[in-house]
């Protein structure tokens, strides 16, 4: 338990709704537990009537093949060399092992039924609110501004993004870690033990390794320092406080952790680099302070919004981006003198700023202009200095104030909660969640791409074709990391009119593909396995020697190669393809045997390994 704090006077009548019982809250009496376990349940209850129904959605084709489903070492289960794979292994371009084993973990119990992984989803966000409510509590001794601040957090639409997708397990496992941590902290700073600090210190470093976003944590610590928990000084809501050198010492070990996560994660998003490099500083820098002010109207108005939004940087008008830098720092300076009236305003605001920080895309790490999933923590800051700010109004001091203002909280929370349930609809398809992210982004390569995908697996050609054509046509006629990669929607199409038997359609798009990168082995292959369908072995070799050449070297490469030079009748020369596969397999025992198996095969029969010699 939490040790319970003396709160300020400012808490002890709380104008918004209700007001607290704060002077019975450290000998609670069974009428104030009955309270609190209604509120929890009430909570829980709200969570479920918006995202329950999300537990019969299925994966969808956005990073829960490759997070989960299409995935061998997290389809195996808890294995031990799986286990030791998530701490010394990159899993999808990130270091989070505590993440990896949680998808490993549901894979024991549920095996790829979605609907368990959906369930620990909801179940992970409805922890997180549960705790959130009960921290916000225990420091501030506001009761009802705590549980609407957390209603807020549950239900908002934003939220689907990291409740309903799989692969942003993360979030919701890290966004349990957070509180967890806070909570620890509050803890320490009522008992100041040594074990209380140890706790504390242990489940931050949990919620690094299930998403490194929480390396702005420490800055959070400091800031409630600040307010509700009054560190700074004895009394800072009338001095403005000083920060004190000890509350910096003892968030030295939180820092370093922070570092090394920082290192660990640019070490797994290496691309991360290229995708920095490719954009310039002043694009990212603006698109920046466009998504500041972009998120909180979000907030306000959570309409349009997509699984994915395309970057924008460099086509904001000089007009826009003033603004917006106007706007992020006439607030920071208004917080910064309201520190001493409204320390919850300064803290709220810079919560925000500081918790988006790792992903405002001055480091890109990845093509979106922003995300959904990126507020999860960051707003809980602008709740509380909203709702706070709210209770200070002088109208909710008005006889029958508190019961209008109260309806009107629940209406709120009613209305986020059916669009937060509506948003979650969308992701009962990955065709219905791209469509949608079509229909309020219309420009949008990856949303087209992903559409097509979904249309080809149906064998819907011709659609599958139109929506490829049409991500073409709106990404940079110049490849680049910072847009859809034009060389993987040529391949596609080659994929497309291939299955519509048009090889020679097939091997222009795939060319045109090797022609924007070089270095593009998917389509070279398919290019060779075009060629071979055609009857020119020689072509198709050709390409494929430049796929083998291609680092790094790949076991089934060599022995897709040594197949056409067997076909061709260069018997010494495929042999020696399959030799390379074989040693190349080396660390893969089971295939290993299965090659030298297929080898011996071939001594006998003088057959061919593969039956297609090509991906197509």
């Amino acid at each position: 338990m939490l040790a319970q704090p003396t709160p300020p006077a400012e808490f002890r009548d709380d104008p918004l709704f209700p007001s607290d019982d704060v002077a019975g809250l450290a000998e609670a009496t069974l009428r104030d537990g009955i309270r609190f376990i209604a509120i929890y349940c009430a909570l829980a209850a709200l969570i479920w009537m918006t995202f329950g129904h999300a537990v019969g959605h299925p994966f969808i084709n956005y990073d829960d093949q490759e997070y989960v489903y299409e995935n061998p070492q997290i389809t195996a289960g808890l294995t031990t060399p799986g286990v030791a794979a998530a701490f010394t292994q990159f899993h999808a371009r990130n270091w989070h092992p505590l993440t990896t084993l949680s998808h490993m973990l549901d894979c024991q119990l549920f095996g790829l039924d979605p609907s368990g992984h959906h369930l620990v989803n909801v179940l992970l966000h409805t922890a997180t609110a549960l705790l959130l409510f009960s921290l916000l509590h225990v420091m501030t001794g506001a009761v009802w501004r705590s549980l609407f601040v957390a209603a807020l957090f549950a239900v908002h639409p934003l939220r689907v993004e990291s409740v309903v997708w799989v692969a942003e397990r993360k979030d919701v496992l890290s966004g349990v870690f957070f509180m967890l941590t806070l909570c620890a902290y509050v803890r320490y700073t009522r008992t100041k033990t040594p074990g209380a600090y140890l706790v504390t210190l242990v489940v931050f470093l949990c919620g690094l390794m299930s998403k490194p976003m929480l390396v702005t944590l420490p800055m959070i610590l400091l800031l409630l320092d600040y307010w509700p928990l009054q560190r700074w000084q004895r009394d800072p809501l009338q001095t403005g406080g000083t920060v004190r050198p000890v509350l910096l010492l003892e968030k030295i070990p939180f820092f370093i952790g922070s570092v090394a996560v920082s290192v660990m994660t640019m070490l797994a998003q290496r691309q991360t680099v290229t995708y920095t490099g490719s954009v310039p500083i002043d694009a990212r820098l603006a698109n920046g302070l466009v998504t500041y002010i972009a998120y909180i109207g979000q907030m306000l108005w959570p309409a349009n919004l997509s699984v994915f939004y395309p970057d924008k940087g460099d086509n904001l008008t000089a007009w826009s981006v003033v603004c917006c830098a106007l706007l992020v720092t006439a607030a920071t300076v208004y917080a910064f003198l309201a520190r001493k009236r409204w320390p919850w305003m300064t803290i709220g605001w810079l919560w925000y700023l500081v918790c988006l920080l790792p992903v405002i895309g001055v480091v890109k790490a990845g093509m979106q202009g922003r995300a959904d999933r990126y507020t999860y923590l960051p707003q809980i800051g602008l709740s509380i200095a909203i709702v706070w700010g709210i209770a200070q109004v002088r109208l909710f001091r008005l006889k029958h104030s508190r019961q209008c203002v109260t309806a009107l909280g629940i209406a709120v929370i009613a209305l986020l909660s059916w669009r937060a349930a509506v948003q979650t609809s969308y992701w009962k398809s990955s065709e219905s969640l791209w469509s949608h992210a079509l229909a309020v982004t219309p420009e949008n390569a990856v949303a087209h791409y992903n559409v097509a995908a979904v249309l080809l697996g149906q064998g819907r050609l011709d659609e599958a074709i139109t929506h490829y054509q049409a991500a073409l046509a709106s990404v940079s006629p110049n490849e680049s990391h910072a847009h859809f990669s034009r060389a993987i929607l040529e391949n596609a199409i080659g994929n497309a009119v291939a299955h519509k038997g048009d090889l020679d359609s097939a091997a222009s798009h795939y060319r045109e593909a090797i022609r924007l990168r070089s270095d593009f082995v998917d389509a070279r292959s398919n290019l060779s396995a075009m060629l071979y369908r055609k009857g020119d072995i020689n072509g198709a070799i050709s390409e494929y020697e430049k796929v083998v050449a291609t680092p790094p070297e790949d076991a089934v490469a060599h022995q897709r190669l040594g197949d056409l030079l067997m076909r061709a009748n260069r018997e010494e020369e495929g042999f020696a393809q399959y030799e390379r596969a074989r040693a190349l397999a080396s660390d893969n025992p089971a295939l290993a045997e299965k090659l030298h198996s297929e080898i011996r095969s071939y001594r006998a029969t003088r057959q061919p390994i593969a039956a297609n010699p090509a991906n197509q």
